[in-house]
């Protein structure tokens, strides 16, 4: 494959190019163009890294799209592919929730079971279009998060692990007026219904999440598994982190927190929707103002795949940061911090994987995806 004419975003500039790709690697790029006949062109569009996302929850959304709708698990697994694949995103680790809590639904044990069982069929027929790996998620004030972690942990694809604790009170949901307002968004509870709530959730709390944070921390560094931390809102929590070894702060809630893991050399994860809306839909800090701080380092799409190619423009003309800097946070950071030294960039040697990428207005629009050097959407 020969493409001409492209505005080619390597990792430290931005210049009309060609691109030549042999057995889904990128063999060649240069300056300029080519006579060749069978050169494409592309006209000026950009040709980006093919996205990576660490952590995203798009796959619940097709699992239920309505409240009390549980869909086909094997349907819902080809749409979600085919979503992210048509936002730019070759490399993508699908987030589950392990951890069996008051919710059901699709963060119930039985789906989630059944959501790696398809991720692992689907892979190995070569069905994806997209690069799939597993990211187990552990609620770790749960009863059988260390149970579940220990039958998922050996699936062939699993490459990322985040502990986390969402109960009200902790982290994210320190304000447990807000928690219950998030909670009550399909229908309302009564004040005894949130009292007793509340009081079974702390109670889980206090027994397992100290001991099961401990459990999960110990068997990802025995199997050389990359670990992020989740929600930290106090400097003490990123200490504990980097305690632990923990390589990623997922969405840390305060600029306090982020600061302390820039300090300590903790890769920050901030959600492109974030950057998008221009501040958090649960009022924590915004990720704009990290990145104006020099504070962000890679963005996860979490629930919106279309945000990530989006917010990376969004850093150049919102913060004023280079194209390069901003499109490696979706692409060559998060590579490289999850071990995945063969993609992110766009380089000789490197796996074939990139997006066409055309400007309405200021709005970034993916046109193709490659993967391996096979257009895959």
């Amino acid at each position: 494959m020969l493409i001409k004419n492209a505005r080619i975003v390597t990792r430290d500039e931005v210049f009309t190019g060609t691109l030549r790709v042999e057995d889904g690697r990128i063999a060649d790029l240069s300056r300029g163009t080519t006579s060749a006949r069978e050169a494409e062109d592309w006209d000026g569009d950009y040709l980006l890294p093919g996205l990576v996302e660490l952590h995203t929850d798009n796959l619940e959304k097709h699992l239920a799209p309505r409240p009390g709708v549980l869909w086909n698990i094997d349907a819902a697994f080809v749409i979600h592919d085919a979503q992210v694949a048509a936002a730019g995103i070759t490399t993508v680790f699908d987030a589950l929730a392990i951890g069996t809590r008051l919710s059901v639904g699709v963060r119930g044990r039985d789906v989630q079971m059944q959501s790696a069982d398809a991720l692992a069929r689907f892979s190995q027929k070569k069905l994806l279009r997209a690069d799939h790996f597993l990211h187990l998620r552990c609620e770790i004030a749960t009863s059988d998060v260390v149970e579940l972690f220990d039958t998922l942990s050996p699936h062939p694809l699993m490459r990322l692990a985040s502990v986390m604790d969402h109960t009200p009170g902790q982290r994210q949901w320190h304000d447990r007026t807000q928690w219950r307002r998030y909670q009550e968004r399909h229908g309302k509870w009564t004040d005894e219904q949130a009292e007793t709530t509340l009081a079974e959730l702390a109670d889980e709390q206090q027994r397992f999440a100290e001991m099961h944070r401990r459990e999960i921390v110990e068997r990802c560094a025995a199997r050389g598994i990359p670990l992020a931390s989740h929600d930290d809102t106090l400097v003490e929590h990123v200490e504990q982190a980097a305690a632990e070894g923990i390589a990623l702060a997922e969405f840390p809630t305060t600029r306090a927190a982020a600061e302390e893991a820039h300090r300590r050399g903790i890769a920050t994860v901030m959600g492109a929707p974030n950057v998008v809306r221009g501040g958090s839909h649960s009022g924590n800090v915004s990720a704009l103002e990290l990145a104006q701080a020099g504070l962000l380092d890679i963005l996860s799409s979490d629930y919106v795949p279309s945000s990530l190619l989006t917010a990376a423009f969004d850093l150049v003309g919102k913060v004023d940061w280079t194209l390069p800097r901003a499109v490696a946070t979706v692409s060559a950071e998060p590579a490289r911090k999850a071990g995945l030294n063969d993609r992110g960039a766009i380089e000789p040697g490197l796996r074939a994987d990139f997006v066409r990428v055309t400007m309405l207005d200021a709005l970034p629009v993916p046109r193709a995806t490659w993967r391996e050097g096979t257009r895959v959407v």
